[in-house]
Protein backbone atom coordinates (compact mmCIF):
# COMPACT_ATOMS: atom_id res chain seq x y z
CA UNK A 1 0.00 0.00 0.00
CA UNK A 2 1.52 3.42 -0.99
CA UNK A 3 1.36 6.35 1.27
CA UNK A 4 1.79 9.77 0.07
CA UNK A 5 2.45 12.93 2.62
CA UNK A 6 0.40 15.78 1.36
CA UNK A 7 1.81 18.11 4.42
CA UNK A 8 4.11 20.36 2.39
CA UNK A 9 1.48 20.82 -0.39
CA UNK A 10 -0.69 21.91 2.34
CA UNK A 11 1.42 24.48 3.20
CA UNK A 12 2.38 26.14 -0.23
CA UNK A 13 -1.29 26.07 -1.75
CA UNK A 14 -4.89 27.16 -0.77
CA UNK A 15 -8.21 26.23 -1.71
CA UNK A 16 -6.85 22.28 -2.81
CA UNK A 17 -8.25 20.92 0.41
CA UNK A 18 -11.04 19.20 -1.95
CA UNK A 19 -8.87 17.40 -4.01
CA UNK A 20 -6.23 16.05 -1.54
CA UNK A 21 -9.24 14.79 0.53
CA UNK A 22 -10.15 13.09 -2.97
CA UNK A 23 -6.64 11.37 -2.82
CA UNK A 24 -6.88 10.35 0.11
CA UNK A 25 -9.93 8.92 -0.16
CA UNK A 26 -8.95 7.04 -3.31
CA UNK A 27 -5.30 5.85 -2.83
CA UNK A 28 -4.11 2.33 -2.68
CA UNK A 29 -7.96 1.53 -3.72
CA UNK A 30 -7.64 0.66 -6.92
CA UNK A 31 -8.15 -3.16 -6.78
CA UNK A 32 -11.37 -2.90 -4.66
CA UNK A 33 -13.26 -0.28 -7.38
CA UNK A 34 -15.89 -1.52 -9.05
CA UNK A 35 -15.38 -3.21 -12.49
CA UNK A 36 -19.16 -3.27 -13.60
CA UNK A 37 -20.44 -1.64 -15.80
CA UNK A 38 -17.60 -0.62 -17.97
CA UNK A 39 -16.60 2.81 -18.74
CA UNK A 40 -15.00 5.22 -20.89
CA UNK A 41 -14.72 8.68 -20.24
CA UNK A 42 -13.86 10.92 -23.60
CA UNK A 43 -12.90 14.96 -23.61
CA UNK A 44 -14.70 15.91 -26.87
CA UNK A 45 -13.97 19.58 -26.76
CA UNK A 46 -12.05 21.81 -25.18
CA UNK A 47 -14.78 21.97 -22.28
CA UNK A 48 -16.68 19.20 -23.12
CA UNK A 49 -16.46 15.54 -22.01
CA UNK A 50 -18.40 12.41 -22.55
CA UNK A 51 -19.07 9.31 -19.97
CA UNK A 52 -20.24 6.53 -22.27
CA UNK A 53 -21.06 3.38 -19.74
CA UNK A 54 -22.25 -0.01 -20.94
CA UNK A 55 -25.29 -0.80 -20.06
CA UNK A 56 -26.71 -3.46 -22.54
CA UNK A 57 -29.43 -4.85 -21.75
CA UNK A 58 -31.03 -2.28 -19.41
CA UNK A 59 -34.22 -0.31 -20.77
CA UNK A 60 -34.47 3.77 -20.09
CA UNK A 61 -36.49 3.09 -17.61
CA UNK A 62 -34.69 1.33 -15.43
CA UNK A 63 -31.09 3.43 -15.23
CA UNK A 64 -31.08 6.81 -13.45
CA UNK A 65 -28.20 9.34 -13.26
CA UNK A 66 -28.65 12.18 -10.72
CA UNK A 67 -25.81 14.77 -9.99
CA UNK A 68 -25.51 16.20 -6.47
CA UNK A 69 -22.34 18.02 -5.29
CA UNK A 70 -20.04 17.62 -7.49
CA UNK A 71 -20.51 13.50 -7.95
CA UNK A 72 -22.30 12.44 -10.92
CA UNK A 73 -24.02 8.88 -9.99
CA UNK A 74 -25.51 6.50 -12.38
CA UNK A 75 -27.44 3.70 -11.31
CA UNK A 76 -29.42 0.71 -13.51
CA UNK A 77 -31.84 -1.49 -12.01
CA UNK A 78 -33.04 -4.51 -13.52
CA UNK A 79 -37.11 -5.21 -13.17
CA UNK A 80 -38.17 -8.96 -13.55
CA UNK A 81 -41.72 -8.81 -15.12
CA UNK A 82 -44.07 -10.47 -12.69
CA UNK A 83 -44.81 -14.07 -13.61
CA UNK A 84 -42.42 -14.61 -16.21
CA UNK A 85 -39.16 -15.50 -13.58
CA UNK A 86 -40.78 -18.63 -13.37
CA UNK A 87 -41.29 -20.10 -16.61
CA UNK A 88 -37.89 -19.46 -18.25
CA UNK A 89 -34.92 -21.87 -17.63
CA UNK A 90 -31.91 -20.25 -18.01
CA UNK A 91 -29.31 -22.86 -18.81
CA UNK A 92 -26.11 -20.45 -19.37
CA UNK A 93 -26.33 -16.51 -18.35
CA UNK A 94 -23.27 -14.47 -19.98
CA UNK A 95 -24.96 -11.11 -19.64
CA UNK A 96 -25.06 -9.64 -16.41
CA UNK A 97 -28.09 -7.90 -15.46
CA UNK A 98 -27.36 -7.19 -12.17
CA UNK A 99 -28.11 -3.78 -10.20
CA UNK A 100 -25.42 -1.28 -10.01
CA UNK A 101 -24.39 2.03 -9.24
CA UNK A 102 -21.60 3.90 -10.61
CA UNK A 103 -20.39 7.25 -9.02
CA UNK A 104 -17.94 9.59 -10.67
CA UNK A 105 -16.05 12.59 -9.04
CA UNK A 106 -16.32 15.63 -11.06
CA UNK A 107 -14.42 18.76 -11.23
CA UNK A 108 -15.40 22.44 -10.35
CA UNK A 109 -17.85 23.91 -12.67
CA UNK A 110 -18.24 20.69 -14.60
CA UNK A 111 -22.55 19.76 -14.77
CA UNK A 112 -24.01 17.66 -16.85
CA UNK A 113 -25.96 18.72 -19.66
CA UNK A 114 -27.50 15.55 -21.53
CA UNK A 115 -27.37 11.89 -21.88
CA UNK A 116 -28.80 9.45 -24.52
CA UNK A 117 -28.88 5.79 -24.61
CA UNK A 118 -27.74 4.00 -28.38
CA UNK A 119 -26.34 0.57 -29.21
CA UNK A 120 -26.71 -0.66 -25.46
CA UNK A 121 -24.45 2.29 -24.34
CA UNK A 122 -25.42 5.38 -22.34
CA UNK A 123 -23.50 8.47 -22.96
CA UNK A 124 -23.32 11.58 -20.61
CA UNK A 125 -22.40 14.75 -22.06
CA UNK A 126 -20.95 16.88 -19.44
CA UNK A 127 -19.65 21.00 -20.05
CA UNK A 128 -17.28 22.77 -18.12
CA UNK A 129 -18.94 26.29 -17.48
CA UNK A 130 -16.20 28.67 -15.48
CA UNK A 131 -18.22 31.68 -14.72
CA UNK A 132 -16.85 34.98 -15.27
CA UNK A 133 -16.29 35.88 -11.54
CA UNK A 134 -13.78 32.65 -11.73
CA UNK A 135 -11.75 33.83 -14.93
CA UNK A 136 -8.59 35.76 -15.24
CA UNK A 137 -8.39 39.82 -15.19
CA UNK A 138 -6.31 42.14 -14.71
CA UNK A 139 -5.45 44.62 -12.64
CA UNK A 140 -4.09 47.82 -13.15
CA UNK A 141 -1.15 49.22 -11.34
CA UNK A 142 -1.56 52.39 -10.07
CA UNK A 143 1.87 54.96 -10.58
CA UNK A 144 3.90 56.23 -7.24
CA UNK A 145 2.17 59.36 -5.77
CA UNK A 146 -1.22 58.20 -7.54
CA UNK A 147 -3.38 57.28 -4.39
CA UNK A 148 -6.52 55.27 -3.87
CA UNK A 149 -8.20 58.68 -2.71
CA UNK A 150 -7.15 60.58 -6.01
CA UNK A 151 -9.23 57.87 -7.84
CA UNK A 152 -11.83 57.69 -5.39
CA UNK A 153 -12.98 61.18 -5.22
CA UNK A 154 -13.52 61.81 -9.08
CA UNK A 155 -16.10 58.16 -9.03
CA UNK A 156 -17.71 60.07 -5.63
CA UNK A 157 -18.20 63.21 -7.31
CA UNK A 158 -19.70 61.43 -10.44
CA UNK A 159 -22.00 59.61 -8.61
CA UNK A 160 -23.34 62.61 -6.79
Amino acid sequence: MRNYDLSPLYRSTIGFDRLFSLLDQHSGIESAAPTYPPYNIERTGENAYRITVAVAGFADHELSIETRENTLTVRGSKETPKGEGEKREVLYQGIAARAFERRFQLADHVSATGATTQNGLLHIDLVREVPEAAKPRTLEINKVGKTLDSVVQPIAKQAA
